[in-house]
């Protein structure tokens, strides 16, 4: 049984702008970061690139794109014009073509998602949303009613392209009864950002994410300002968090008596945020630096009961998948980031041991790609999770091990740049005649049991961060297995 459930209103969803225009050479304002007043600075991206300091280039601020009032940019950092705002809006894009319309803002049909399956909401007349449209045209866009060759269009999720666009205009086709049509080609950011330097981290609305339920027991819970709630009566979550609560049985061992029956339950909380970091090395150059990664606080517990059966290799259960497409503003500039989870459940073990375990496990984590010019792509991860035992019963011997994780991917504009696979685990082995718990360390049976809360986390460096402007990837990198184990319980009895 599946179901999708979306959360919220739908998260950027169409193209209703302002009609400011800055002036070519000024500087971008930085008053939208303190007035969505949900930014963070960049220091929580230490492990990422380092923009450099500059004296020709400006420091943009990195903030979520306002909620109720949406921006457009115009310029090229190819002639030395900043990215600025305009009134144009995309109504339209052919992926298989890429031909796009262009419009003026509020002109066009209804926007959203538009993928298969997922619900498409339609922005209200009434109400501007927040998504944005940057150009950088050589003619500096001085009409907002047209589109010239050399503009660089960088949209939030648009009719046809809802993951975002980012492509430069190569022909312009002409006028149709919706707008301006473009012939198109993929872009990079670099086009638009220059030498200008960007650092920051958001968080992501938990109201923004897509939920698709892939069991039947799947409760999803969330809470946001002005006592909104969703979720089960009664299940707390701080602001910022989102929290999935599963519960699912699992093959038992053969020949098992019906009271080893096994199950697995438990939930997952989570508040990701998105790391970006970009620094200008000079027009016509690629950038001197860039990061993009994923981070956020986990909380975690889960139990694990019965005897699982044996598995050559490990019982995967995925059990939920969300996405969300965030919008940084990083000056006028809107930059689409596409996050991807999918929550699971895993087994393994040789069908002989029967627990009755619980853990609690919380921290943090990291996972992205930062690149310089001498050290090209890097991976960077990290953790600081550690995890407490609940209860522990272990009886017979044998091996068992229990993962509640998820597989993460962020990316731009489409394209994937960094996976990752975040996966707290519980194991357990117990050798000899044991019947045996934690509580009762005296009981009477020979034999040794243990209990380690452990993480792994992995993944790749994608090809696809190439969007930034810099050197493409020959291959996809490993981030490297960070592996950590610790021991919560056991004895010699």
């Amino acid at each position: 049984m599946r179901r999708r459930t979306r959360l919220g209103h739908a998260l950027l969803p169409g193209f209703a702008v302002t009609a400011l225009l800055l002036a070519t050479g000024c500087s971008s304002p930085p008053h939208q970061a303190a007035a969505d007043g949900r930014a963070r600075e960049a220091a929580q991206v230490s492990d990422g690139a380092d923009a450099p300091a500059r004296t020709d280039g400006r420091t943009l601020a990195v903030a979520a794109a306002p909620a109720a009032a949406a921006t457009t940019a115009a310029g090229s950092a190819g002639a030395g014009r900043p990215a600025h705002r305009t009134t144009l809006a995309v109504t339209s894009y052919d992926s298989k073509t890429r031909r796009a319309v262009i419009s003026p803002a509020g002109k066009g049909g209804s926007t959203g998602r538009g993928r298969t399956g997922a619900p498409v909401v339609s922005p209200s007349p009434s109400a501007p949303s927040p998504s944005a449209t940057a150009s950088a045209s050589a003619s500096a866009s001085a009409s907002a009613q047209q589109a010239a060759v050399g503009d660089v269009i960088a949209s939030a999720p648009a009719p046809g392209a809802p993951d975002g666009l980012l492509a430069r205009v190569t022909k312009v086709l002409g006028e149709t009864d919706a707008g301006t049509e473009v012939q198109t080609e993929p872009a990079t950011l670099d086009a638009l950002l220059g030498d200008d330097t960007a650092k920051g981290t958001v968080p992501v609305d938990p109201a923004a994410f897509e939920v698709d339920k892939l069991l039947p027991d799947v409760k999803v819970s969330w809470s946001g300002t002005g006592d909104v709630h969703v979720g089960p009566e009664g299940a707390t979550v701080p602001l910022g968090s989102l929290r999935l609560d599963v519960s699912t049985e699992v093959p038992a061992a053969d020949g098992a008596p019906a009271s080893a029956a096994a199950s697995v339950s438990g939930f997952v909380q989570v508040s990701p945020q998105v790391d970006f970091a970009y620094g200008g090395a000079g027009t016509g150059t690629a950038p001197g630096s860039a990061y993009l990664g994923v981070s956020g606080d986990w909380t975690s517990g889960w139990a694990v009961k019965g005897r699982a059966g044996a598995t050559a290799t490990p019982l995967r259960i995925p059990f939920a998948k969300l996405h969300a497409d965030p919008v940084l503003q990083v000056g006028a500039v809107p930059v689409v980031v596409n996050l991807d989870l999918t929550c699971y459940l895993q087994v393994s073990g040789d069908g002989r041991i029967t627990v009755d375990v619980e853990q609690n496990l919380k921290g943090g984590f990291k996972a992205g790609g930062t690149f310089g010019t001498a050290q090209g792509w890097t991976p960077v991860s990290s953790s600081t999770m550690t995890s407490t035992p609940v209860r522990t019963s272990v009886a017979t011997s044998g091996r068992v091990r229990t993962t509640l994780g998820a597989e993460a991917s962020v990316g731009l504009y489409g394209s994937v740049g960094v996976t990752a696979d975040l996966a707290p685990y519980l194991r357990g082995e117990a050798t000899g005649t044991v019947t045996a718990t934690s509580a009762t360390p005296g009981a009477d049976a020979e034999g040794v049991w243990n209990l380690y809360g452990g993480v792994d986390l992995s993944g790749t460096l994608r090809l696809q961060l190439s969007v930034f402007g810099t050197p493409v990837l020959e291959r996809g990198i490993p981030l490297g297995t960070l592996h950590r184990e610790w021991k919560l319980a056991g004895g010699t009895l």
